[in-house]
């Protein structure tokens, strides 16, 4: 009876154990699969590269912006005077170097190119609102192309912060280069706020520019807004906002909405 008694516990003992073992295979699969459900759910979307139609879409709208802009045609023939002058390099520690960095920023602003002609599809557009003026661009760009743009442009406020430029005719012109915030947005991004004060037809006046540079992946917006009435730095921040938004949409291969459902 003994024996038969100690053959039973044996046997349970086993079974015992093949359970526990199976409940540890039926577990590791139940947590394998779940890890390749969140791998599934949380892989990265594919990203198309930007063609001529996608900057297009991208752009922002006046919906897209607060107070009463108004989209206009002509904004790729848009200059100001007020940023042609060539810059003092005797006023700079460094000379030449400071000098060279300066002028780069205000002939990129005046040929509204300040990142450089872009080799990839672009598109831009133009709102105006009183004296104000907002330019939107959108572009593609080579990598190392902008990341020494986004290198350039951090050295402004302090290589830049004042400095003064003589214009054709000869009058001087200060300009001012302080950092401006901007909203979490994109992969990085730099803002500035750019014035510059001197005579235009004999009457002095100052220039004031909102400046935001926004890199998501290997495309850009570049946006400017401002006039001599001062820069509405809220309009640059929806712009900024709304349009990272919209070039994410485009890149991840969605249509963007056609206005954004609220303003922050």
């Amino acid at each position: 009876m003994l024996a038969v008694a100690l053959a039973v516990g044996t046997l349970l003992a086993t079974a015992a154990c093949s359970d526990d073992g199976d409940d540890s295979a039926s577990t590791d699969a139940s947590t394998a699969t779940s890890s390749a459900g969140e791998r599934t759910a949380t892989a990265s979307p594919t990203i198309t590269p930007l063609t001529s139609a996608g900057a297009q879409t991208a752009l922002i709208t006046a919906g897209d912006l607060e107070d009463n802009w108004t989209q206009v045609k002509t904004a790729a023939s848009w200059r100001n005077r007020l940023l042609i002058g060539t810059v003092d390099a005797a006023q700079f520690l460094t000379g030449k170097t400071q000098a060279a960095d300066c002028q780069r920023l205000l002939d990129g602003l005046y040929d509204e190119d300040l990142l450089g002609p872009p080799p990839g599809p672009s598109a831009l557009t133009g709102f105006t609102e009183g004296n104000s003026r907002l330019l939107y661009q959108v572009a593609a760009y080579q990598p190392a192309s902008l990341d020494q743009s986004f290198d350039w442009l951090k050295t402004l406020p302090t290589a830049c912060d004042q400095f003064n430029a003589v214009a054709s005719d000869g009058s001087t012109r200060t300009v001012q280069v302080v950092e401006a915030s901007l909203p979490k947005a994109g992969d990085t991004r730099q803002g500035l706020t750019v014035t510059v004060a001197g005579p235009s037809g004999g009457t002095p006046v100052t220039l004031t520019l909102d400046v935001a540079v926004v890199r998501v992946g290997d495309d850009a917006i570049t946006v400017t807004n401002g006039g001599t009435d001062g820069a509405d730095h809220d309009s640059t921040e929806d712009a900024v906002s709304h349009g990272t938004t919209r070039l994410k949409d485009v890149r991840e291969g969605r249509t963007p909405a056609p206005e954004p459902s609220e303003f922050d």
